[in-house]
């Protein structure tokens, strides 16, 4: 992979296509993946071993985002995890940054049921089947997806950037773009927990309002806190 770590770059085009043949980490490691299941699902019952996306192959030129997309067992990106960094697998998904009319940045927090208890970051989920369209990997798709089943919020009419920007750390590589809300972070969170209240079975427990640097929380993945400081940073930064 030729992204380097730990830095934003733009994304001016995502080019995430699927390939037919499995991912050969999910060939080289299967036996060793479904014990891991066992433990994982003994720990959380509600973990489902669903289908989602992993990738080889990654590249970054010209600002063209490209990768190879296998479809592989949830089970199976759970044992890579644990496990990670492994040279040419990569976990590559979106995060669709809420920021309130105050300047706001509003992500969320994960239930308890969920493989991500108590950790806050925007809504979001890994890229699955049904977010692959024509061969690639559609991650508008998956971002409004996901952040409509988890906060109840439309995106599809909502203001944003107009190109992506990509983050490369050891767990993985977000694909990120900032949406534009016409309301206050408390609106926004008040409008959470109402859609969180009439789930009966919900994956959030409910919003989180960061409104500088400060106010990063310790339960968050490795890259919450660079997204963060680049979104409250100098402009000459962003």
């Amino acid at each position: 992979m030729n992204v380097p770590p730990d830095s934003i770059i733009p994304v001016s085009e995502v080019d995430l296509r699927l390939v037919a043949e499995p991912h050969p980490f999910a060939v080289a490691h299967q036996e060793a993946a479904a014990r891991h299941w066992h433990e994982e699902r003994a720990a959380n019952p509600n973990l489902f071993d669903g289908e989602v996306a992993l990738f080889s192959g990654v590249t970054c030129k010209d600002g063209i985002l490209s990768a190879r997309c296998h479809i592989v067992r949830y089970s199976t990106f759970l044992y890579w995890r644990t496990i990670r960094p492994v040279p040419d697998v990569t976990h590559i998904f979106a995060h669709a940054m809420l920021v309130s009319s105050d300047g706001a940045l509003v992500p969320v927090k994960m239930s308890v049921r969920t493989a991500n208890p108590g950790q806050v970051y925007f809504a979001a989920g890994s890229f699955e089947p049904i977010d692959i369209v024509g061969g690639r990997v559609d991650p508008v798709r998956n971002m409004h997806r996901e952040v409509s089943e988890e906060t109840g919020i439309d995106l599809t009419q909502v203001q944003h950037e107009p190109d992506f920007y990509a983050l490369s750390k050891a767990s993985g590589m977000v694909l990120f773009r900032r949406y534009f809300l016409e309301q206050t972070a408390n609106e926004i969170a008040g409008s959470i927990a109402a859609h969180v209240a009439s789930e009966a079975d919900p994956e959030i427990d409910g919003a989180y309002i960061i409104r500088n640097v400060d106010g990063i929380p310790e339960q968050t993945p490795l890259h919450m806190p660079d997204m963060v400081r680049w979104h409250f940073g100098p402009p000459a930064a962003i």
